[in-house]
């Protein structure tokens, strides 16, 4: 049997197997976003290729272009593929400290609003949205303040409505809420039974969850404060700059953005918008909007 040949008569050469498993990166993103709307194409190529890998291992398909076709054909594939690329995992009080300084240097500033709102974007499973409402409880702000807690996966949104978690984790944080100025026990704010913790119900009462994707959605709210933290890791330096972008729209002046202690506004556009409260901690304030041309 001859060689296959390229157009010009020239032999076609094998294209070797890293460059292969980047096209089909490449469709899978496309098959995604033409078949179900989900645009993944300014996600970190590197994070996006390792997880897209570790739905084949998990799913059993070989290659990527066979978790294309399950996706393009089988009905309800789509949710397996959204809880594998997105990143659910946190913990409660996760970075104490932020915490302990959003209780003593942005909440009472925050109490001279008299209704307060505050955008929990990309919420994965709850646990940073109840240690907000913990804290909130605690330094009397609750009953006037409003969570927005948004994610685009659907089980993760259902997984922190629920609000039950492994009892495994309580010990961590446990030690996590003291750390961030906790003035009770959190076993104050759960109930144990078997291998299991539930939250108390009640800390739920001004929360709103609802599916927002950072990657195509507009502002969703009027925020005094924007939590987004552990998620811009993810994202291609221009959809950084996009949500950045969204963020600042959403926030009231003098409002606070609190990014994961990885992320920087450092070298975004939307940088000088900003001043910083807590550089480290990444934690900053919306200053004066700078009219255009200047």
């Amino acid at each position: 049997m001859a060689a296959p040949m390229k157009p010009d008569g020239r032999p076609a050469e094998s294209v070797p197997d890293v460059a292969l498993e980047d096209i089909e990166v490449e469709l899978f993103v496309r098959a995604l976003q033409l078949g179900h709307g989900y645009d993944f194409s300014q996600y970190s190529p590197a994070s996006l290729k390792r997880r897209v890998l570790q739905l084949v291992q998990t799913q059993q398909t070989g290659t990527i272009s066979e978790l294309t076709a399950r996706l393009l054909h089988e009905a309800g594939f789509l949710q397996t593929v959204l809880e594998g690329l997105s990143v659910p995992v946190s913990e409660m009080f996760r970075d104490p400290d932020v915490f302990r300084t959003l209780r003593e240097q942005v909440f009472p500033l925050l109490a001279s609003y008299p209704q307060i709102n505050i955008w929990q974007a990309g919420c994965a499973h709850g646990q940073e949205v109840y240690s907000l409402a913990i804290l909130l409880e605690e330094a009397g702000l609750y009953e006037r303040t409003q969570i927005y807690a948004t994610d685009f996966n659907e089980s993760a949104l259902r997984h922190a409505q629920e609000g039950i978690y492994p009892a495994k984790e309580a010990q961590l944080w446990s030690r996590n809420y003291l750390a961030a100025g906790g003035s009770h026990t959190l076993a104050d704010y759960y109930s144990a039974r078997y291998e299991l913790i539930k939250l108390d119900q009640r800390l739920r009462r001004n929360v709103i969850f609802a599916n927002h994707n950072l990657v195509t959605d507009e502002v969703f709210c009027e925020a005094h404060l924007v939590l987004c933290r552990n998620v811009l890791i993810y994202f291609s330096d221009p959809l950084q700059d996009r949500t950045l972008a969204l963020f600042r729209d959403s926030l009231v002046r003098g409002g606070f953005l609190c990014l994961g202690t990885r992320e920087s506004l450092d070298f975004a556009p939307s940088a000088a918008d900003f001043v910083p409260v807590d550089t480290g901690l990444r934690i900053y304030r919306l200053g004066p909007r700078t009219p255009a041309g200047e």
